[in-house]
């Protein structure tokens, strides 16, 4: 083995403890930001009674680095050279509309768009539409992760979708 080819093993390396040190420590942190702004109120940390503004950022930060952990979890399981496909490019933006949805439902009340908009309510309030937004935006980016989960990533030459473009995938299983 040359040198050339060592470095670059111990660059590869070294980039990989960075990433996985990196994946990590946004893991916790996410996790602790939701469980702190979920858990707010029993931890005696609570500003305001109910569910605050600081809690919902909380809630959506913590959500944003979660989101963030899984791709880069997901990604570091793919080759390093393998090619990104429509399919995980579909995934990876469905996922970030689903944060973004997120952030617009969750802080609709601030936004001027909520059912308790200042000046008739004196605070944000999280209510049921709210929460279902919320709801539907996880569900938007756990989809846009498993688009990006199951895109091929160089484990297959071919799309698991080729069917769809060339109209022949059941007509071959026929024959």
């Amino acid at each position: 083995m040359n040198t050339t080819n060592s470095s670059k093993i111990n660059g590869d390396s070294k980039v990989r403890k960075v990433r996985a040190a990196l994946t990590l420590a946004l893991f916790v942190l996410g996790l602790v930001l939701i469980v702190v702004a979920l858990g707010a109120e029993s931890l005696g940390l609570d500003l305001t009674p109910g569910f605050g503004v600081v809690q919902m950022f909380q809630l959506l930060i913590g959500l944003t680095c979660l989101t963030l952990t899984a791709f880069l979890y997901v990604q570091s399981l793919r080759p390093v050279a393998a090619p990104r496909s429509l399919q995980a490019d579909i995934g990876v933006r469905l996922a970030a509309t689903g944060l973004i949805f997120a952030y617009v439902a969750g802080l609709a009340d601030l936004i001027g768009i909520g059912t308790h908009v200042m000046p008739r309510f004196e605070r944000p309030f999280v209510g049921i539409f709210q929460f279902s937004g919320l709801m539907l935006a996880i569900g938007m980016i756990l989809a846009g992760l498993v688009l990006y989960y199951t895109s091929r990533g160089g484990k297959r030459e071919k799309s698991s979708m080729e069917f769809l473009v060339n109209g022949n995938g059941h007509e071959e299983s026929k024959q």
